[in-house]
């Protein structure tokens, strides 16, 4: 379904471009009132942001929006995407509103939606409200106008909650951490969540001035955290990204974990407490390591399209409660709705505590296959799945890789690009079958 605004989380872009103006948000406020009042007679809405110097100018012009088609707005101030999602739940709220941009740049910025339930809503509501902005506005009259009131407790709400996700045994006491919130939305919640359950907490990214938002910290950049890991002797490092959704952990020797070692940490400690695992849900993108370690436990992998919303997807529609991507996004629905930074991080350490061993030893045996990946500008007009040259170069590859790899071939949803990736345990290999893959696409 073609959509004009929306994109695969949301809509995002630089500020100061359209969509990402104060007038279109303005109308955006006003047309997702429309849509919300088509169910709910008095509508509220919770507006949480991440700490980007455009989040203010947008969310004063969606709380007009709002206001204007009869809907009541909650204002929590900074806080994490989840802790929206949360709160929108917890206090029975008809929608959750995040200004943010995520793990972009300060000069960036957009908006995301979640349901009644904390859920990401489905496309068909997004088309609901783009087909809602193409209508002329309809205020209401000065009387039905809504109202807007701060949340004050939100942050220690969200807090609370992060720690009910853990059981009250556990106890981080003698744990050394270091939290990096990427100057982003969970600077002043990640520190005292560790802090309360025990851990003695160094931080660094938690300090925002409106410009720094994942400004070379946090997840999209761990060695910041690697580095002050080692400077304060540290057990652990957490490294959140601007929204908090996101997470990477090193340990004290400086190894980085991403997303997909992660989730199989959270399945099998899963599996250690008896718990059933069927399965979980990776992307495209998921190591096949991981992948077969998964298999040699029982443990199913299915591979969803890149991007959360999809793993979401596929969870939902099998039943299953553990998912993730590389990146660090990663989901367990029997602790929360929607992917949390924080909340992943407090289960990966309640599997190390209940293990009585370290996050290294849990993911023994598992060495990840090398990954090359080369991005190829497509020519205006040109359809690489009709190119031959291709074809044959990609025939070629997997004859090579055999058991041993795999190859990816895909083009990007934002950009003239087509991404070759190729996975192997041989990493020269693969360097070389992706790099004949890649000259193939070149020439077609």
């Amino acid at each position: 379904m073609s959509r004009t605004y929306f994109g695969t989380d949301g809509i995002r872009g630089t500020v100061g471009t359209p969509p990402i103006t104060p007038d279109f948000m303005l109308r955006l406020g006003h047309a997702v009132g429309q849509v919300l009042r088509q169910g709910t007679a008095r509508p509220t809405v919770l507006i949480g942001k991440d700490t980007r110097i455009s989040g203010y100018m947008l969310e004063s012009s969606l709380e007009a929006g709002f206001a204007s088609a009869g809907v009541d707005v909650l204002l929590s101030g900074p806080l994490p995407t989840p802790g929206v999602a949360y709160l929108t739940r917890a206090l029975r709220l008809d929608l959750g509103v995040v200004i943010s941009a995520s793990h972009n740049g300060y000069a960036d910025n957009g908006v995301k939606f979640f349901s009644a339930g904390g859920e990401k809503l489905p496309d068909e509501w997004e088309s609901q409200v783009e087909a809602e902005l193409e209508r002329p506005a309809r205020w209401v009259e000065s009387a039905k106008l809504g109202k807007a009131r701060r949340l004050e407790d939100a942050r220690g709400r969200y807090i609370e909650f992060c720690k009910s996700t853990v059981p009250h045994s556990l106890s981080l006491r003698g744990m050394k951490i270091v939290v990096d919130a990427a100057h982003g939305a969970a600077y002043h919640v990640a520190p005292d969540v560790f802090h309360e359950l025990g851990a003695a907490v160094q931080t660094i990214g938690c300090t925002p001035d409106g410009l720094n938002i994942n400004a070379g910290v946090g997840a999209t950049a761990p060695q910041a955290l690697v580095k002050a890991v080692a400077e304060h002797r540290a057990d652990y490092g957490i490294a959140l990204d601007g929204d908090a959704d996101r997470l990477q952990l090193v340990d004290a020797e400086g190894r980085l974990y991403n997303g997909d070692e992660l989730l199989y940490v959270l399945a099998m400690d899963r599996r250690a407490q008896q718990r059933p695992v069927p399965g979980v849900v990776g992307t495209l993108m998921t190591n096949i390591a991981i992948e077969q370690a998964l298999t040699r436990h029982g443990v199913s992998l299915v591979r969803a399209k890149v991007g959360d919303r999809y793993v979401l997807e596929e969870l939902t529609a099998r039943g299953w409660q553990l998912g993730g991507e590389s990146s660090g996004h990663l989901l367990a629905l029997d602790r929360h709705t929607t992917g949390d930074g924080i909340v992943s991080a407090l289960q990966i350490l309640q599997a190390v505590r209940s293990a009585g061993t370290t996050l290294s030893a849990l993911l023994e045996g598992v060495s990840l296959y090398p990954q090359t990946m080369i991005n190829v500008r497509l020519r205006v007009g040109s359809d690489w799945q009709q190119n031959a040259a291709l074809s044959d170069a990609r025939r070629g590859a997997e004859c090579e890789l055999g058991d041993n790899g795999r190859v990816l071939i895909r083009a990007s949803g934002t950009e003239p690009v087509l991404r070759v990736m190729v996975e192997a345990r041989d990493a020269a290999l693969g360097r070389r079958c992706a790099e004949a893959m890649a000259a193939a696409a070149a020439a077609g």
